[in-house]
């Protein structure tokens, strides 16, 4: 996910209205809605639950529906490259060395010799990222909430010291257990964009939003509406996962990466430090009501920023809140939608799980498309 923080208040902000610090509270904005709207125990899991929108694949009838949507029984992968020159949010940093030359060997009358990598990274948030329930939270008056009501601050993993070895109850190993294997819709919307005339005909992608006036660089609910009648496609359906192009992803798209010179990849990480078109909270709420299993796109966070289509609401990329802490609805990001688009792929099977690393906040992958 990339953040870009819009407002913040000495005293913190809930809804616009100012609260008192607590001791259990961070320094920085403070938000109550998790505590006075109930957020938990889970809408759809209940209590203790560490899985969210992964239980969808519990579900038999939703396995049959992912899978009856594959028609010419083809593969295609999506997950983005890892490179320490591909995009990344802030200081986040993808640092591979081999060590030695060859690492090991020769050893044996056969000769073998081997190669070993040491890389370096936040490994669940670079490039193709999972986030899993560890990942986003809520800075509450009373202290930290997370996903089905969990305070990190009481329930980390820690070692010698103290040291805080892994996210406990939070860990994205509990959503790896499950996995996801869904219907993916694939909403185009630069084409869509473009036949409704918000961008030109020649745009690659949609522009990056600076306010709500932008209409162009957001994706509202009726947009998402619209774009599944433009592709002839059914409704989104609870445990449905949904894919968001913008074509921001273009820019160091898979069929591109390899080729492209240091000096385009740089290019490429400069438009991606400048902000993002894409989901627009309205969005995110429909979502809510279809209670699908997971949002991705071609972008950092899927998230329209700096601008969102509410004015004045002060939010840091809000879908993130909306869906993964109240609701358990995960998100993946930095999903390579050019190759969807590209083969006119706009349903398929979408078949995935983030690793099963131990109290990680996230995962890397390359995710698999049928279709």
């Amino acid at each position: 996910m990339k953040l870009t923080v819009i407002a913040a208040a000495a005293v913190g902000l809930c809804f616009g209205t100012t609260v008192a610090m607590a001791a259990g509270a961070l320094d920085g904005p403070v938000n109550d809605a998790p505590i006075t709207e109930g957020w938990a125990p889970s809408k759809f899991w209940g209590a203790g639950d560490r899985a969210g929108s992964a239980n969808h694949m519990k579900s038999s009838a939703n396995i049959k529906r992912a899978l009856a949507t594959i028609k010419q029984y083809k593969a295609i992968s999506v997950g983005k490259y890892y490179h320490r020159e591909a995009p990344a949010f802030g200081p986040r940093i993808w640092h591979m060395v081999i060590p030695g030359t060859p690492t090991g060997g020769p050893f044996g009358k056969n000769a073998l010799v081997y190669h070993d990598e040491v890389i370096t990274t936040q490994i669940g948030q670079i490039q193709t990222q999972f986030d899993g329930p560890g990942h986003i939270g809520v800075n509450t008056s009373e202290g930290m909430f997370f996903y089905n009501g969990v305070d990190p601050m009481k329930s980390y993993e820690r070692g010698a010291g103290g040291q805080v070895m892994g996210m406990g109850p939070l860990g994205v190993e509990h959503v790896g257990e499950l996995g996801f294997v869904c219907r993916l819709v694939v909403l185009d919307a630069v084409a869509y964009k473009k036949s409704i005339g918000q961008i030109s005909a020649s745009a690659e992608m949609l522009p990056i939003p600076q306010g709500p006036k932008d209409v162009a660089g957001f994706v509202t609910a009726d947009d998402v509406k619209g774009i599944l009648r433009a592709q002839g496609l059914g409704a989104i359906r609870s445990g449905d996962c949904v894919a968001l192009h913008t074509g921001q992803g273009n820019t160091w798209s898979n069929d591109r990466y390899k080729s492209m010179s240091a000096e385009e990849r740089a290019a490429a990480r400069a438009i991606f430090a400048k902000g993002e078109p894409g989901f627009g909270i309205s969005a995110c709420d429909y979502f809510a009501t279809r209670n699908i299993a997971l949002t991705m796109g071609d972008t950092s966070a899927n998230d329209a920023q700096p601008g969102n289509e509410e004015a004045g609401m002060g939010w840091a990329v809000p879908c993130h809140t909306q869906l993964q802490t109240r609701l358990g609805i995960w998100n993946l990001e930095n999903v390579d939608t050019k190759s969807l688009v590209d083969n006119k792929i706009y349903e398929g099977a979408f078949i995935w799980a983030p690793m099963r690393i131990i109290g990680g906040t996230g995962s890397p992958g390359n995710p698999i498309v049928l279709y």
